[in-house]
């Protein structure tokens, strides 16, 4: 929940400044954050139109959106106090004045301000501040690995949904391709990934091919899906005690070591010729899928259990 909650953070302050940077004249793009998120027709039954003020509220303040800031830090929240006693003192004051700030911010209506960017700055400081304490201060236990897993599988599905809404979305027309506007909209896209500088080390020039292969297939670049999916894959592995050893030991490990290996062994040519908009769509599938198969084989109640415990 933290991770979706800076995510949305991240991506929308990016946005907020993309549009001060569009030529005059141009209308501003508001309807791309919704189609990032999966929400869209959940808003649409909300809202008529994709205005800033329609769509900064939506993402950022309606308790009736699952997946809003104020929704996904109050759950956050609520997790933790449900793991109070196994939480370092300075988490839980920390997350509980985040959680507070929100609120207060819902309170002060603050999509309607123009300096509505402070807010998001700020969401995005305390959930880094949140992950800097908890990595200090927790125990490497299981509660840990599955936390690590949880924040990387969903770091690489909002990086897979930021890069395909910029390439079937923001781009107005094919004659923009390699335009100033279109170096903005890829600019921005590393921005909100907080990977611009580290982009330009590597690559140095725009290139939408070279942005694909950085954010998708690079190793080392902490928000890449690839690395997402090799560090999730190692805490998986902390978990059922298979580290060191090659293979899987469980259908949770299977899955997630499938997608990985595919990845690991992808080129950036494969995966434009197959379609980023259709190779995103598979990847997100695939992650749920995964998902799914860590539920069923460390939470889910098995039938032949419950039985037992009735005889009992």
């Amino acid at each position: 929940y933290a991770e979706r909650a800076e995510n949305y953070a991240r991506f929308i302050d990016v946005n907020i400044n993309l549009m001060l940077d569009l030529p005059s004249g141009m209308k501003e793009q508001w309807e791309p954050l919704i189609k990032t998120t999966g929400d869209y027709k959940q808003y649409l039954s909300k809202h008529q139109d994709f205005s800033r003020e329609n769509v900064l509220h939506f993402l950022a303040f309606d308790r009736e959106n699952a997946n809003s800031i104020i929704s996904s830090i109050q759950f956050a929240r609520e997790n933790a106090r449900i793991v109070r006693e196994n939480l370092a003192n300075e988490t839980w004051q920390n997350l509980n004045d985040l959680y507070h700030y929100v609120n207060n911010s819902l309170r002060r209506k603050v999509w309607l301000k123009d300096d509505a960017s402070k807010f998001f700055q700020k969401v995005k400081q305390g959930v880094q501040l949140l992950y800097g304490l908890s990595y200090n201060t927790a125990p490497r236990m299981q509660g840990w690995y599955f936390s690590q897993i949880g924040q990387l599988l969903e770091r690489a599905d909002k990086t897979s949904r930021i890069l395909d809404v910029k390439y079937h979305t923001l781009l107005p027309s094919v004659e923009e391709v390699g335009s100033p506007l279109d170096f903005l909209h890829w600019a921005a896209l590393l921005k909100s990934v907080s990977g611009f500088n580290a982009y330009r080390r590597c690559y140095g020039k725009i290139e939408p091919a070279n942005i694909v292969e950085y954010l998708v297939l690079d190793k080392y670049f902490p928000r890449s899906i690839l690395y997402c999916l090799i560090a999730a894959e190692a805490n998986l592995h902390e978990i059922s005690g298979n580290t060191g050893r090659s293979g899987y030991s469980n259908p949770a490990e299977k899955a997630l070591g499938n997608l990985r290996s595919k990845l690991e062994f992808a080129d950036v040519n494969e995966v434009i010729s197959f379609g980023l908009h259709e190779y995103a769509d598979q990847f997100q599938v695939k992650l749920n899928e995964i998902s799914d198969a860590i539920h069923n084989q460390y939470f889910k109640i098995r039938p032949n259990f419950m039985a037992q415990n009735q005889t009992q």
